[in-house]
């Protein structure tokens, strides 16, 4: 069952105009909470927004990539605290993998978008932005933003003969290896 949510897990950018019930959001939640992290230091922070005109803001957080946020119905901030763990940047986004995988089992369909290190405009990086309209305090930074929802549009899995083999290797670099 696993790989079969794997394979047909993809990046949805279009939502039924439907709320999201809140057993579903529990379970994201659980899901998040439940995310492995560096020394169970559990760095990352997770702020739900499903208010329209926040999504809204929040669709314009930076220059390109993020404008389908706002036909989310649910939009989740994925934060951490630099100070809790050197390695939050991949708690964080191990976090975010994890609520991927369980919006999927559930019926649900999602996104990335990365906010670490991209700008809102010249002058303001999309962590500022993000930061001022959330209240998020100085020391949180965020990695990203999932956009969740009930899927508006269907994308076939990537057939099995199209997945990247040639950059897999058996034992040492350049020796490729060999899926069955």
């Amino acid at each position: 069952m696993f790989k079969e949510l794997l394979a047909k897990r993809r990046s949805i950018r279009r939502y039924e105009n439907r709320e999201i019930e809140p057993d579903k959001i529990a379970a994201l939640v659980e899901a998040a909470l439940r995310a492995p992290s560096s020394m169970g230091t559990n760095p990352w922070r997770f702020i739900l927004v499903s208010d329209r005109e926040m999504l809204k803001m929040l669709s314009r957080s930076k220059e390109h990539g993020s404008s389908f946020l706002e036909g989310a119905p649910l939009g989740i901030v994925i934060c951490a605290d630099p100070s809790k763990s050197t390695v939050w940047i991949e708690d964080a986004s191990i976090a975010s993998i994890i609520i991927q995988l369980q919006a999927e089992d559930i019926g649900l369909a999602s996104c990335w978008i990365q906010i670490r290190d991209r700008m809102h405009r010249k002058d303001k990086t999309s962590n500022q932005y993000i930061s001022e309209l959330l209240d998020i305090p100085e020391d949180v930074r965020v990695e990203a933003i999932l956009a969740v929802g009930y899927p508006a549009e269907k994308k076939a899995p990537h057939p099995k003969e199209s997945l990247d083999c040639e950059k897999v290797f058996s034992g040492k670099y350049n020796r490729p290896f060999k899926m069955e």
